[in-house]
């Protein structure tokens, strides 16, 4: 009779080890057992969630036959609470590395149907073992994360296991990409490894990431929560900003890691896959659409992904972050086939005003971007940062500082683009020529001044307005004199580009070209910071 899934090393009786068709026999049983570790009811129960088990991920991923499994018949070594009495092969993990599109990644998918998910000491010897592989060869790595945390019977050793995993997070970030998915349940010390990752990308409804769970949570602080309004998807694409994308299911999930990896180089030393794409030149009606996308109104928004899109090739646009601080977008796309980083203020939000979790969010990109040596185009419609006691009692100027560090520090090629307000300290953070930026544009329609004209006429001009009052004249229509007055004196880009802080006033459908052309020059670009350990950028 056969052994079952993890029973043991007991070898059927018709097997003769020491023939050469019994020895493989014998692996073919091995690897069969690997394969299916997981119990068949497991599988059922994972299946009827609506999860995939992590084979089934892999397989989805990689391109058809590539994957190449390591440490397949792995087995942990403990015999604390019986767990001597199951040794699945694999020990609830798959690792290994193949191709998607054609380029080598490697990965590790976790197993909830062995043990849980949870990590054992063989576990995480898998995981370091692919991560220093991946760091190694200089490719990508993908953490597919369904676990229950640390594996409670092996004890410290587990929580060993959790830090050296983390260690190499930090040692592989801005060396190779590192992307987490996270396709179920992952508690306890299963996500900090995600958070120290470039992008988390989650499945609505079925998966979830807490530190500690409802239960816990209610047993010491009384609170009742649900676990989708704790660690759901929507909370962490929304709330948290701890994920970067919201997957309708899994599939979805694993298309939009695949569409990313696109954008994103092997490695820090490797170039990002381009394509022979020459721009055409001449303007089209998409290019001329942006002459007339800015209201006359300032009051008035209108949508920054038309003018992102007009811009980069073929009008594709991949957004990371999209339900977290929408009044800043970011992103990737092409400019004549070279992959580039997006950030634009959003006028349809919060009139794209700079909050805590606005500035984080774009500081994160852009290092993200500087790391891995893709440019970075700004677009600018700013009229400062967002005003309130939340704002501040929460760290406005030390978290706001961070989009300034992200910036001054960047050495790849920096375009940016005032469309229409660049108010006050936001027009210094966002890109600006003082911080770095290495070509600088702006449309007719900028707006760069220390404040809008309102809040400039009420401040510059109080006496003159006091006066009118208290002689009965008419405050509003000299108000909106001085307003005019300040406009047509201050709130243009001129100002700016007398002084050399911005480098050309272009038409809007000038746009895509001026970019084409200032990114054709900045190919060549080499910029070298003084030397240091590191910085100590505002956290």
């Amino acid at each position: 009779m056969s052994a079952q899934p993890g029973e043991g090393t007991d070898i059927p009786a018709e097997i003769d080890v020491h023939t050469t068709a019994g020895k493989l026999a014998d692996l073919e049983r091995r690897l069969d057992e690997a394969v299916h570790a997981g119990s068949a009811k497991a599988v059922e129960k994972q299946h009827a969630k609506g999860r995939k088990t992590a084979r089934e991920r892999i397989e989805l991923l990689f391109d058809e036959g590539s994957f190449v499994e390591l440490d397949e018949l792995a087995r942990h070594r403990s015999t604390a609470f019986g767990l001597e009495k199951n040794r699945p092969y694999g020990d609830g993990v798959v690792t290994g590395y193949g191709t998607i599109d054609g380029r080598q990644v490697c990965v590790f998918s976790q197993d909830f149907t062995v043990f849980g998910g949870s990590l054992g000491e063989v576990y995480g010897e898998k995981i370091t073992k692919v991560m220093d592989l991946a760091i190694k060869t200089g490719c990508p790595i993908i953490g597919i994360n369904e676990g229950a945390g640390a594996r409670i019977q092996e004890g410290v050793v587990s929580l060993g296991l959790y830090g050296e995993i983390f260690r190499r997070n930090v040692h592989a970030s801005g060396v190779i990409p590192q992307i987490s998915m996270i396709m179920g349940s992952c508690a306890g010390g299963h996500v900090y490894s995600p958070a120290v990752t470039d992008f988390t990308v989650m499945v609505d409804g079925t998966s979830n990431m807490f530190i500690t769970g409802p239960d816990v949570i209610k047993t010491v602080t009384g609170e009742d929560v649900s676990m989708e309004d704790l660690g759901g998807a929507r909370t962490h694409n929304t709330k948290s900003g701890n994920a970067h994308y919201m997957g309708s299911d899994e599939e979805d999930a694993i298309e939009y890691v695949k569409a990313l990896l696109s954008y994103l180089p092997q490695n820090n030393l490797d170039e990002a896959p381009t394509y022979d794409e020459v721009a055409d030149t001449d303007f089209s009606d998409l290019d001329r659409t942006l002459d007339t996308i800015i209201p006359d109104s300032p009051n008035q928004p209108y949508d920054m992904h038309d003018v992102i899109k007009a811009v980069v090739d073929d009008e594709e646009f991949l957004e990371v972050q999209e339900l977290f601080a929408p009044n800043i977008v970011v992103g990737f796309g092409r400019v004549e086939g070279h992959p580039v980083g997006v950030v634009a203020n959003q006028p349809m939000q919060f009139a794209g005003t700079l909050d805590i979790d606005a500035s984080e969010k774009a500081a994160r990109f852009v290092r993200f971007c500087d790391a891995f040596n893709i440019p970075v185009l700004t677009f600018v419609d700013v009229p400062g940062f967002l005003p309130g006691t939340d704002q501040e009692w929460n760290g406005i100027i030390r978290r706001g500082a961070k989009l300034i560090y992200a910036y001054a520090e960047a050495t790849v090629p920096l375009v940016t683009i005032i469309t229409r307000k660049a108010y006050g300290g936001a027009y210094d953070v966002m890109g600006s020529k003082h911080l770095g930026a290495d070509i600088n544009l702006a449309w007719p329609t900028a707006q760069i001044a220390v404040m809008g004209a309102q809040g400039a006429a009420n401040i510059v001009h109080r006496k003159t307005l006091k006066k009118v009052e208290e002689e009965g004249g008419d405050v509003e229509a000299k108000r909106a004199e001085l307003i005019d007055d300040y406009e047509t004196t201050l709130a243009n880009p001129y100002i700016a580009a007398e002084r050399g802080y911005v480098d050309a006033v272009i038409s809007p459908h000038e746009t895509r070209v001026e970019i084409v052309r200032a990114l054709r020059l900045l190919r060549s670009k080499r910029e070298t910071l003084p030397a240091k350990k590191h910085g100590n950028i505002p956290l």
